[in-house]
């Protein structure tokens, strides 16, 4: 089955029947937001039954838009938390591709400015790995840019986009080797972005985060995980009860090989692992459960097909 990504939004009056339906066809809901009197649904569904959760919708003021980036985490990298690298440029690409159904961190290092000092540690790099892709802010000047990403980038295993003031195409030039993904004339600002070149620009991150994505998607499905981390999601919800008193708006975070939990690793890890999805199968056996560099979280990465040959 494919489950493609979008978001529902409508009014909240009989929005329980948009839910059955998604859950009926076997789709997920990777996050709900209540706002007001309208809802926002971010969901996995079936690509075939998007034109009947559309109809059985609109008479509740429904409305269905793709979303390409639910069900990722993305890491956005600023080189420093100061003032003339936040909040303007990293705030506005974190806001913007949440807007796609993105789940994103800002990592704001410590040591990132300054062709000659620049450097990242062990715990940014760790926390940086635990995405799906890092998005990296990078300044204004081509020299800059080319002297420190080298030692910027070191450890990173996950695919890397990088925005810069230069052009894509001197960025193209200048990094080697190349990483993912280049979108050019996103330097740094000292306002919010509300022009339309500007509102453009974020557009075109946008659509090189997804194209990345995409890429990663096409690369996973020829090794799928042994199970869906949306199904994991919802399983862990309904068998660990302790999961719905966490505060976050995403007590489980979604991740395309796997999942952040956001309850202390030392006290719930041996209970994640002992979990049975099904058929006597457990989450141990298909998952490993790994202590996060972010707080006290839990990762949980979902093992390929091809180690467990197992899939549920």
């Amino acid at each position: 089955m494919n489950l493609v990504p979008i978001t529902y939004k409508g009014g909240i009056y009989q929005h329980d029947v948009i839910v059955d339906l998604i859950d009926d066809l076997g789709g997920y809901i990777i996050q709900k937001h209540i706002l007001a009197q309208e809802v926002v649904l971010q969901a996995l569904v079936p690509r075939e039954d998007i034109a009947l959760i559309a109809r059985i919708g609109k008479p509740l003021t429904g409305e269905i838009t793709p979303s390409p980036l639910v069900g990722t985490e993305i890491a956005v990298v600023t080189m420093s938390l100061e003032i003339h690298h936040l909040p303007h440029a990293s705030c506005d690409v974190a806001e913007y591709i949440r807007r796609f159904g993105a789940k994103t961190n800002m990592v704001g290092l410590a040591r990132g400015f300054g062709k000659r000092i620049a450097q990242l540690n062990d715990e940014e790099r760790d926390v940086i790995n635990e995405h799906d892709i890092a998005v990296y802010l990078l300044g204004d000047f081509e020299t800059c840019i080319e002297q420190k990403f080298p030692v910027l980038r070191r450890g990173i295993r996950v695919p890397i986009v990088v925005l810069g003031g230069p052009s894509t195409e001197t960025l193209r030039r200048i990094i080697d080797p190349p990483v993912e993904g280049f979108v050019g004339g996103v330097g740094r600002f000292m306002h919010r972005t509300k022009e339309s070149e500007e509102l453009e620009k974020l557009e075109e991150v946008a659509a090189e985060i997804t194209r990345v994505l995409d890429k990663k998607r096409d690369e996973i499905a020829k090794d799928p995980p042994s199970v869906s981390p949306a199904r994991l999601m919802d399983v862990i919800s309904d068998q660990l009860e302790d999961i719905h008193a966490v505060l976050s708006p995403t007590p489980i975070t979604v991740q395309m090989t796997g999942l952040r939990v956001k309850l202390p690793y030392d006290t719930y890890a041996a209970i994640l692992k002992g979990i049975i999805i099904e058929g006597g199968v457990t989450i141990g056996e298909v998952a490993d459960i790994l202590p996060s560099r972010m707080r006290d979280y839990i990762l949980v990465r979902v093992k390929p097909f091809s180690e467990t040959n197992i899939m549920v």
